[in-house]
């Protein structure tokens, strides 16, 4: 992972917000809220929490007693999350690195991480935090996207792109956020944490836009593939906006598509 890879700055929370919430992450934020509340938690926290998509399920699926923390190591990110929670007063907003959390041992029930561990530069460091502030009957429950090739439409984008900069192709996607899918690394790494029961399962979702166009947006100007695209120069971010969204039409037709996501879920105690 590169320095780059955790740029979300400028437009790209609000975009990233508006198209790649719905396109990608909101199954997945409804499971884990599914699983968290199965708990019957007291006190939840919420690390790397992007724009809050699993904040508001959260909020939607726990009971009104439950205090749930909010955190992101980026702040802008963290002000979009806001603006769709502006008046739930059971939500602590606040600014964090997952790495070293600015809370006490054992002030949470669980921990929740939706797609963000991948994006940690010290894994077991960051699990062994989340195991910190665990209580002793506590679980962390997170997910990480499985490899690139079981994702479709990022599949496509990715492939695009590697031939739109033949020369010096991208590799944020498989770089960072489809790079750390093996079962077996991810067991070994909480464990290195300190964790001891270890749950990881496949969970398979599909992806629905209402164009090509939506997710050519969200994947070239709603991630940090924008700076790895804008340091390139020509054809520049708009040409190969359009080269994708070409390209997902070829595969997937002109008008609303759909392609397989799958990710990994792990609970682990």
């Amino acid at each position: 992972m590169t320095a780059s890879d955790k740029a979300f700055t400028g437009s790209i929370p609000q975009i990233y917000d508006q198209l790649m919430v719905p396109l990608i992450f909101e199954p997945y934020a409804q499971d884990l809220a599914r699983r968290t509340a199965a708990r019957q938690p007291r006190d939840v926290l919420e690390t790397a929490a992007g724009t809050g998509v699993v904040t508001r399920a959260l909020q939607a699926q726990l009971p009104p007693d439950v205090r749930i923390t909010t955190t992101d190591l980026n702040e802008p990110m963290l002000m979009q999350a806001k603006t769709h929670l502006t008046d739930e007063k059971r939500i602590t907003w606040q600014q964090a690195d997952a790495l070293a959390l600015p809370f006490a041992g054992a002030s949470f029930d669980a921990v929740v991480c939706q797609f963000g561990v991948m994006f940690f530069p010290d894994r077991v460091k960051g699990y062994a935090e989340a195991r910190r502030v665990l209580r002793p009957d506590g679980r962390f429950i997170f997910n990480v996207w499985d490899r690139i090739e079981e994702n479709e439409i990022p599949h496509v984008v990715h492939e695009t792109l590697q031939q739109v900069f033949a020369d010096n192709p991208p590799q944020f996607f498989t770089r960072t956020p489809h790079g750390y899918f093996d079962a077996a690394q991810i067991e070994a790494d909480l464990a290195a944490a300190g964790f001891t029961d270890i749950v990881i399962e496949t969970v398979t979702h599909r992806s629905r836009a209402a164009s090509p166009h939506v997710p050519a947006m969200a994947f070239c100007q709603g991630t940090p593939m924008r700076g790895e695209i804008d340091a390139r120069g020509t054809p520049g971010l708009a040409a190969t906006t359009q080269a994708v969204a070409e390209a997902l039409a070829r595969r997937f037709g002109d008008g609303p598509i759909e392609g397989r996501i799958q990710a990994l879920v792990i609970s682990a105690g």
